[in-house]
């Protein structure tokens, strides 16, 4: 692998900017082009391990770099608190990004473009802002000569955005030693700020839904376009995607999702028995593009393969499909998927992995709401289940709690949830400086 120890060799408008060290960061990071695009194709992690290597190196730390496969590299660093007694913390994150077309965007993607007040480009949001928020927090407890309060296993893994067969989920088979006396976790999607009835409060993610990536493939009769074929593989194929992708699933409501319903209707001064869950959800400011999914469980199509030549009607069509469910309700799910397509529709499991949903108590979970208001005293923290997955979901097999905690104060126009795998990914550089702030304030005192 190659040593990054300079920033890639770039040149943008936000060059000319004064950055503090996350935004900083965040843009060098933004700068290596780690887009995984599935199926074992990626570009890869490696550079940008070895740049995050070389600054936990300059801390005077021992990073160890591993290798999964060729260029799909994670890195993990531990750091001595000042209490050994305590169990370990691990802070985690991952390096890879999912693709994005320049096409479609106003900058360039992998530019680190500054402008506005905004940093730009795939990951601004998922998610190397908290990359470099963990990096420019640990540092700066580190120089001031403190420890953090207790042993810090810090990570930044590979491949998340395709499960994390390679970067987590390798590491957690491969090297489970690496986690030694660590019980808890914060990483992603959680800690940002939403409005509620104009007030600004943050959600904690305390749960994450089921993953369950299928295959559906349809077969039928191989024939000239122009003739009368009965049994048409593409036409099965549609009928079924259309019936998933139409699906709106009942409302199940988990503890989490309970107990977040619960606290919105506090704040906005309802009865939670008489509004829907629906009406309450979508009060719940731009945070609402997140929640939704957490209700109920979700079918989207997201791929279809059929066909080579205009004249020729295949005898075999496939789809792909994102399903993500409660935990706990993959068998049942997945039975009724297979009702509603019918049995001429064969279903391949290409990818699972488990929900989760922890508790929103304890010590971890007092002091992360201790932290968000000594910075924005009166905020309310309020927990939620995740529509998608993180990495917590490996370190969970090790008995790990995982909590999504990456602080962001946002401003109320803000759609942060559109910002995750969307066009022109951005993140407010004073929202990058709060995250910092609070976070080494977090791992100083907890």
């Amino acid at each position: 692998m190659v040593d990054m120890t300079t920033t890639p060799d770039r040149s943008t408008d936000g060059d000319s900017v004064d950055l503090d060290e996350t935004a900083t960061i965040a843009r060098d990071l933004i700068r290596f082009d780690t887009t995984n695009y599935g199926g074992g194709r990626s570009n890869g992690e490696a550079d940008a391990a070895d740049y995050v290597a070389e600054k936990l190196r300059a801390l005077g730390l021992t990073p160890q770099l591993f290798e999964s496969e060729p260029g799909r590299v994670s890195v993990v660093a531990r750091v001595e608190g000042a209490d050994r007694a305590k169990p370990g913390l691990v802070v985690h994150g991952h390096l890879d990004v999912v693709p994005a077309d320049p096409a479609n965007w106003s900058v360039d993607p992998f530019e680190g473009v500054v402008r506005d007040g905004l940093l730009w480009g795939r990951g601004a949001v998922d998610m190397k802002n908290m990359d470099a928020m963990m990096l420019a927090s640990l540092g700066d407890i580190l120089r001031s000569g403190e420890r953090p309060a207790r042993d810090l296993v810090i990570g930044f893994f590979a491949d998340e955005e395709a499960g994390g067969v390679l970067g987590s989920h390798h590491l957690v088979t491969e090297h489970p030693e690496l986690f030694d006396g660590a019980t808890e976790a914060i990483s992603e999607v959680g800690g940002y700020s939403t409005f509620i009835d104009g007030r600004r409060s943050y959600l904690l993610q305390t749960g994450e839904k089921a993953l369950i990536w299928v295959k559906l493939i349809a077969r039928g009769t191989a024939g000239h376009g122009s003739q009368m074929i009965e049994a048409n593989a593409v036409t099965r194929l549609a009928e079924a995607v259309a019936t998933l992708g139409r699906r709106e699933w009942p409302i199940t409501l988990t503890d989490t999702t309970a107990s977040l319903l619960r606290e919105v209707a506090r704040i906005l001064d309802v009865d939670v028995e008489q509004v829907s869950p629906d009406e309450l959800v979508l009060r719940t400011g731009t945070a609402r593009g997140f929640i939704r999914g957490s209700l109920r469980t979700t079918t989207n199509p997201t791929m279809l393969t059929a066909g080579y030549k205009h004249n020729v009607v295949p005898d075999t069509a496939e789809a792909l499909v994102d399903i993500r469910c409660m935990p706990g309700q993959e068998a049942a799910v997945l039975a009724e998927v297979q009702d509603l397509v019918g049995d001429d529709i064969e279903i391949v499991t290409m990818h699972t992995d488990i929900g989760l949903e922890t508790p929103f108590s304890g010590p971890l979970v007092e002091a992360i709401e201790r932290t968000l208001h000594r910075h924005d005293p009166g905020a309310p923290v309020l927990p939620y289940l995740l529509s998608g997955g993180t990495d917590n979901k490996a370190l969970s097999l090790l008995g790990i709690a995982g909590y999504g905690f990456a602080p962001l104060r946002l401003d109320e126009g803000m759609d942060f949830p559109a910002m995750f795998h969307g066009v022109d990914e951005r993140v407010p550089l004073d929202a990058l400086s709060f995250g910092s702030r609070v976070l080494r304030d977090l791992l100083a005192t907890y």
